[in-house]
């Protein structure tokens, strides 16, 4: 890193939803590696912040209360939402509800496994998960331990994202501009994350983005560890061209998780074509 550069890592789960780290082992890595600027957003659950919060303050790290909320427009899209307000009433409520949308999404998955003549119980997977959000990297760490596919990348690859898996297997969630309006009531910033990760040519991203912006969107997560060089300049640009604000985060999981994403990202106030970081 430049002398000017700061570690920091605005995208990372918890064992509140598919992470690997308890928020207070996440501070405690954080510290380890020098990263003084942190939020925890999990998805669809702000059940992890307010122990975050208190392990951040003890390590004397700058802790965002965050959350990642998974969307549908043609395709999933997830939102991230940055300073909320995690004892929101709506806010909670909805998270009560999406709680309740994955246990029963779960249930349609085992179902989809037995088709194909795997059994997976669904007990082994809540004991997996240990908390209350239950996600497919859950379903993905079974189906490596027991020896049907060789990696977590395979697991996605091959059963949990395929056009097979979500036909068969889907639950209901909100829009992307209902996810921004729910943030926006929490009091907090909402940003598109990964748009790297979306299935669209960046001319339909831009056409996606410009009609998020009109509905409040905040920002974009421009500085993502899966995006290459270019696409970090392409959607830097887009930040610019609708007066956005940039997010910057490695959407770390923990090494058991995804293997290849480290925690921490560096960041640099001013060098990324004048855009200023969404915190």
């Amino acid at each position: 890193m430049q002398t000017n550069d700061r570690m920091i890592d605005l995208h990372t789960h918890t064992v509140y939803s598919d992470g690997q780290y308890t928020p207070f082992r996440l501070m405690e890595k954080a510290k380890s590696i020098g990263c003084n600027l942190i939020a925890i957003t999990d998805h669809d659950t702000v059940a992890g912040i307010a122990e975050g919060r208190k392990a951040a303050e003890e390590f004397g790290i700058k802790f965002v209360s965050g959350i990642e909320i998974s969307t549908q427009e043609q395709e999933e899209v997830h939102i991230l939402g940055y300073e909320i307000d995690e004892t929101n009433t709506t806010l909670r409520r909805c998270c009560q509800e999406f709680a309740e949308n994955r246990a029963k999404r779960a249930e349609l998955i085992c179902e989809f496994f037995a088709r194909r003549g795997m059994d997976i119980p669904l007990d082994e997977i809540q004991r997996i998960a240990g908390g209350e959000i239950i996600g497919r990297p859950h379903f993905a760490a079974y189906l490596k331990t027991h020896g049907y596919v060789t990696s977590i990348k395979e697991a996605f690859s091959r059963y949990l994202d395929t056009h097979a898996f979500h036909q068969e297997v889907e639950r209901k969630k909100p829009t992307p501009k209902e996810a921004v309006a729910l943030i926006h009531s929490a009091g907090g910033k909402a940003v598109l994350a990964h748009p790297g990760l979306l299935k669209r040519s960046f001319a339909e991203v831009d056409v996606f983005v410009a009609g998020l912006k009109q509905a409040g969107l905040d920002g974009i997560e421009c500085i993502y560890s899966k995006h290459t060089p270019s696409q970090t300049e392409k959607f830097l640009a887009l930040a610019e061209k609708y007066q956005l604000k940039t997010g910057c985060g490695s959407d770390f999981h923990g090494e058991q998780v995804k293997p290849d994403v480290e925690l921490g990202m560096s960041w640099s106030d001013g060098k990324y074509k004048g855009c200023q970081l969404i915190v």
